[in-house]
């Protein structure tokens, strides 16, 4: 049986609190449940999902097991198991607007020459107002806010839809999964749990460019709007450096596997003497960490590169 719309949501020992939220929200959907399929894809949780996580009230809702740790391998998993022309990704920390399938779906319908699009995502801060020095950083944490619709058909900043709430056509997911197939190496990015060097990610970028690569545009919708659930513990000067290292490190990654070439800028002697004064006494103290941050992070990568471009195994 086809679907209009598979949502999946890719689970790793989630919070039960927040996964309840996200699934009373499920339920609240204005598009029809008989519309759309539900996967709930649990990727090697300690506590398995089944059995304790009740989807008994959607009539096409399946758990399914993903062993193989990291959002990669689950989101995989997840696109291989669809039956909708269009998928939904839902974080086990978002909860969706009631009518985000129903705009996700006339979206689908009404704008056939964009293949991958997210929405606006609005923070719920657990445990009230973040300190003000964390603001600057908070679109490190999956925050998008705007008042226009924007799309394109070339790799933009503006116009890069965010992981969570992303909508993505089948024949999007179909190359995304013949990506990783064909080139494991992929798997470098995107969580894994609390292992490995770096927080990993920007799989949610390459699968939204995997839209450009069969000529379809990727956008953003003012109309669709989720919550993203963020407890206090994400707001600590360790965890967002943390996070800026592992988007940085990435970035420069993705790159690398889709042959995007590395831009260098040559610098004269005198721009040097500035940017070295600018930098030892001009900046911030968290300016700091966070350049050094970036620097140590683009460093780990090269090394990354430089394994992978002589065959070696993965660093991390």
């Amino acid at each position: 049986m086809e679907f209009p719309i598979s949502v999946i949501i890719c689970s790793h020992n989630p919070t039960p609190a927040y996964l309840s939220r996200v699934l009373d929200a499920l339920k609240s959907q204005t598009l029809p449940a008989d519309q759309w399929e539900l996967l709930l894809v649990d990727n090697a949780s300690q506590d398995p999902l089944d059995g304790r996580i009740d989807l008994s009230w959607h009539p096409h809702a399946r758990h399914i097991v993903e062993s193989k740790l990291g959002l990669v391998n689950a989101r995989l998993r997840g696109l291989k198991e669809i039956k909708g022309k269009l998928c939904v990704f839902v974080d086990d920390d978002n909860v969706l607007d009631s009518d985000y399938l129903q705009v996700a779906l006339e979206i689908c319908q009404t704008c056939p020459m964009i293949g991958a699009w997210s929405g606006q995502i609005v923070p719920d801060f657990i445990g009230g107002t973040p300190e003000e020095w964390t603001r600057p950083m908070w679109n490190l944490l999956a925050l998008d806010q705007f008042d226009k619709d924007v799309w394109s058909n070339i790799d933009t900043v503006e116009t890069m839809p965010v992981g969570a709430g992303m909508c993505i056509r089948r024949e999007v997911g179909q190359m995304y999964v013949n990506l990783l197939e064909t080139d494991d190496r992929r798997l470098l990015l995107g969580r894994r749990g609390s292992t490995g060097k770096i927080l990993a990610s920007n799989e949610d970028t390459d699968m939204a460019l995997s839209a450009l690569d069969i000529g379809l545009g990727i956008g953003k919708f003012a109309r669709l709007k989720l919550i993203h659930i963020i407890p206090a513990s994400r707001l600590t000067e360790e965890y967002l450096l943390k996070i800026l290292k592992g988007i940085v490190y990435s970035m420069k990654i993705m790159h690398y596997l889709r042959g995007v070439p590395e831009v260098t800028e040559a610098l004269s002697w005198k721009r040097r003497v500035r940017i070295w004064v600018y930098n030892t006494f001009s900046m911030t103290p968290l300016e700091r960490k966070c350049m050094l941050a970036t620097k140590e992070a683009q460093d780990l990568a090269d090394r990354q590169i430089h394994a992978l471009s002589s065959g070696s195994s993965a660093m991390n």
